[in-house]
């Protein structure tokens, strides 16, 4: 039946090579379990119950690309996106007095969802991504990559505010502090000797040596200072799941709020996107699942996968769900057909029943996860072309400046696309501007003006 359903012989694969792909992949990835909670838990998010979501979400969008497309591609909540949900759209709000702007970012999401499947349904969403310039796509990936490294480096106190130089160096002999940044140092290390999992080993190790330094009285446990106890809690109970934010959207957000709103959706919109193509392109590269022409067969049906995926993650609670990139490492284990999905979606079911360990990962734990994210995404700025003309080279790097230093992807996708169409105009290829690039430009400008005004 394996065979029937996933053609494992035309695709020179077995079920044995598959179910070591499909666990390579978890293994590469499963650091999302710890990251996602508390990164999402900063926008007033229950942590377990982000942690359901993201399990059961990473499950089933896996599934659907493995049946929709039979690709070895794992999803799951995406890096970037879910920080952009937390930090540039929930904490903003909160700060101006909106009570659980989760579930405004949540309708955000199952919006964009939606658009994205009918976009899939059409070339639309191919257009879009034809049409943006290559140095704007590749700014952008950079300073999401900036952006999260701030994180990361904000939520082990190694970057701290500073009323005169607005940041600046924290205090080193924190625990945090010197256990993230050894952290971040093994990650890139393991990653050089190419050690599988190496993110996840990390956060483990961190983890590890921050319970031995609870123990032996470095690291105060404080729960009002946010130093909560590394030693996870178990009881009888602690194994069973709890439950999802079901259906938790707030659409009256919308009514009196519609550009911002818009702006919020369309900035998801544009960030998965990018992502989803560029990964799910990479990741066929890699497994030689492309045409003669460079082109990736059924590449419709996996863009489904994502976006039916992307909904059922805002049904549940979660943000953006993605195509992964680390799929390439079950790949380079043997993967080739959606079996290694199918074996990826079952470790994070039962990856579900040890939510207790997953949630006691401290926060400067999962920053050298973050830090190094960061690195890998950072490397797509050596790619861009800065002798091409200067609005594709100053668009592309007003993104990757705005993004860290306005802590907003959003922002710095807008100082980008402004900043490209206007100087197009200015130097005379206004004509040469796509019309959904004028559509974004009016969008953001619309943006400016309700800000002002």
């Amino acid at each position: 039946m394996l065979q029937r359903i996933f053609h494992l012989k035309e695709n020179g694969t077995d079920v044995r090579t598959e179910a070591i792909a499909g666990l390579t992949t978890f293994l590469s990835m499963v650091y999302i379990l710890a990251v996602n909670p508390s990164i999402l838990s900063a926008a007033g998010m229950e942590p377990g119950a982000v942690f359901t979501a993201t399990a059961v979400s990473a499950a089933f969008a896996s599934l659907c690309m493995a049946f929709f497309a039979n690709y070895p591609v794992a999803l799951a909540s995406g890096m970037g996106i879910n920080a952009y949900f937390a930090y540039s759209v929930c904490m903003p709000m909160a700060q101006d007095g909106i009570q659980d702007p989760w579930t405004i970012a949540l309708t955000a999401v199952l919006v964009e969802g939606i658009i994205f499947i009918l976009l899939s349904l059409t070339r639309f969403r191919e257009t879009l991504v034809d049409e943006v310039p290559q140095n704007l796509k590749l700014g952008i990936t950079a300073g999401i990559g900036l952006f999260i490294a701030l994180i990361g480096l904000e939520e082990a106190g190694i970057v701290v505010g500073d009323p005169s130089t607005l940041v600046a160096v924290g205090d080193m002999g924190s625990p945090a502090f010197m256990l993230a940044l050894a952290g971040f140092l093994l990650i890139a290390f393991m990653s050089h000797k190419k050690i599988t999992g190496a993110v996840l080993w990390g956060i483990l190790a961190v983890w590890i040596l921050g319970i031995l330094a609870q123990l032996a009285g470095w690291y105060q446990v404080d729960p009002e200072e946010g130093m909560n106890s590394l030693i996870p809690e178990f009881s009888q109970l602690s194994f069973i799941p709890q439950a999802p934010m079901l259906f938790d959207f707030d659409f009256s957000y919308v009514t009196d709020h519609f550009i911002e709103f818009a702006v919020i959706v369309f900035s998801f919109l544009y960030v998965d996107l990018f992502d989803t193509v560029g990964i799910l392109i990479g990741v066929g590269s890699k497994a030689k699942l492309l045409d003669e022409k460079g082109r990736l067969p059924r590449v419709g049906r996996a863009l489904m996968a994502d976006a039916v995926g992307t909904v059922a993650g805002a049904c549940l609670g979660t943000s953006t769900v993605t195509s992964y990139a680390e799929s390439n490492a079950g790949i380079a284990q043997g993967g080739r057909t959606g079996l290694t999905a199918v074996v990826t979606a079952g470790l994070f079911i039962a990856a579900l029943f040890f939510s207790p360990l997953f949630l006691a990962v401290p926060s400067f734990a999962v920053a050298p996860a973050l830090i190094y994210v960061g690195l890998l995404m950072a490397d797509a700025i050596q790619k861009m072309n800065f002798e091409s003309d200067i609005a594709d080279s100053a668009g592309g790097f007003m993104a990757f400046l705005m993004m860290p230093l306005t802590y907003s992807i959003a922002n710095g996708i807008m100082f980008g696309i402004i900043t490209w169409v206007t100087l197009k105009v200015l130097i005379g290829k206004g004509k040469s501007i796509h019309p959904v690039m004028w559509i974004t430009f009016f969008l953001f400008v619309l943006r400016i003006l309700t800000l002002v005004f």
